[in-house]
């Protein structure tokens, strides 16, 4: 099976190469001629555990090739990104699928398999993408086959969870959805699920709305918690602990490629019937602003004037910045107050400070806003350096807590009334 995908990004890599490493021919295509030139010289333009060592297996192979042309193939999948975030809704932008769809179509022959795995908004297969391949003389799921696949993995896990997750086959008809199934069959352990592609749509935009809205519930408790001087990090330990309660946990915002992204797509398509999803999503674009304040709020109760960042990832152990609530928060520090500001990010080239002992010296807060696995047990030689020991943990996985003065978490922030009394200010 020739396999060509096209767009080598977060996902379109990792599904590339998984195939390459199952046996399958595969071409590479991306428009950028240095995630080109890298990937034929065994060289990863992205943070993913593993990748690194598929890439090299692939090259060994002789089984993948990067190119900025597509070819011929048995299989077209499509992976590029389709956020619009400068629209009013953020609704989906298919300017890349689109522009993917025309680069393929003058080497597509009967018989081929066109899989769309870019998160797209509800009815696109049916009434973008078919269209536009029976414009060009194609009869979907007679010689030509068509499908919606949505990509579900975890980055940092991706590799793995494309094997062992569950997958959602979405074809435009029976025939399409049983090619579907043969290709991903391939390589994937968990189970194939069949659905129309409207329905495989919006299923993916769904998974990560859910998780949107709960994020939102657990945030706005925050919120609650610092109102009513409740900590509540011990209130969702102990209501989670009923057996039919899971709220999720809180955090500085919610970042990524597709939790800040999806819910958009459902609300550009209705407005008015998802007041829930569009709520949840302001509570969770107000957290960079909360976390700034609080961090202001900690920084003059010491009488400090430097503030250090750690982490701008938008989660932890890998470099992708989209949609990262720890860049909005650094952005919220420097239109709030004219404070001291120094960053780090070890997953991050060219970012601010290149190691902890610099970014820390002479500071008296540390901030961290991501859980990265160097951010967990910070060095006392590190800490040694700040003017004032004192760390806001908005993700509370510092385990030597007790090399801080001061320890702060989402959940034991200062009152609303107690920020009032000691007059904190933003300048």
């Amino acid at each position: 099976m020739k396999v060509v995908t096209i767009g080598l990004g977060y996902i379109g890599l990792p599904t590339a190469l998984t195939f390459a490493r199952h046996g399958a021919e595969v071409i590479g295509v991306d428009i950028s001629e240095r995630t080109i030139q890298m990937l034929n010289a065994g060289l990863v333009p992205i943070e993913e555990h593993g990748l690194n060592n598929f890439l090299k297996n692939a090259l060994e192979k002789k089984n993948f090739r990067a190119s900025l042309v597509p070819e011929k193939g048995d299989v077209f999948i499509v992976a590029v990104p389709t956020p619009n975030l400068q629209d009013q809704f953020g609704s989906c932008d298919l300017h890349y699928v689109e522009q993917a769809l025309r680069s393929i179509l003058p080497y597509l022959e009967k018989g081929n398999t066109v899989i769309i795995e870019s998160t797209i908004a509800p009815r696109t297969m049916e009434d973008v993408i078919q269209p536009f391949f029976e414009k060009a003389g194609f009869i979907i799921g007679e010689d030509l086959f068509l499908v919606h696949c949505p990509e579900r993995v975890l980055p940092g896990k991706i590799l793995h969870e494309l094997i062992f997750n569950n997958r959602i086959i979405g074809g435009m008809t029976e025939k399409c959805t049983k090619k579907g199934k043969e290709i991903y069959g391939l390589f994937v352990q968990g189970e194939l699920l069949e659905a129309s592609a409207s329905v495989a749509e919006l299923s993916k935009l769904m998974e990560n709305t859910f998780r949107d809205v709960n994020i939102a519930l657990a945030n706005e408790l925050v919120k609650i918690g610092s109102k009513l001087n409740i900590d509540a990090l011990e209130v969702i330990q102990m209501a989670n602990k009923h057996p039919r309660v899971n709220i999720h946990q809180p955090g500085p915002g919610v970042g990524g490629h597709c939790l800040a992204v999806d819910p958009y797509f459902i609300i550009a398509k209705a407005p008015e019937e998802t007041s829930l999803i569009q709520q949840a999503r302001q509570i969770n674009k107000s957290m960079p602003r909360f976390v700034a304040e609080k961090a202001l709020s900690i920084l003059h109760e010491n009488n400090g004037g430097v503030i250090t960042l750690l982490g701008l990832a938008y989660k932890g152990n890998i470099d992708d910045m989209r949609e990262s609530p720890a860049v909005e928060v650094l952005n919220e520090l420097q239109e709030l107050s004219n404070t001291t500001i120094q960053v780090f990010d070890p997953h991050i080239n060219d970012v601010g400070a290149e190691t902890l002992e610099e970014v820390m010296r002479e500071s008296d807060l540390a901030v961290i806003l991501c859980d990265h696995d160097e951010f967990k047990e910070l060095p006392e030689k590190a800490i040694d350096l700040m003017n004032h020991k004192v760390v806001f943990d908005t993700k509370k996985i510092v385990v030597n807590q007790e090399k801080f003065d001061q320890y702060y978490t989402l959940g034991n922030l200062l009152t609303e009334s107690e920020e009032t009394e000691m007059g904190a200010h933003y300048e």
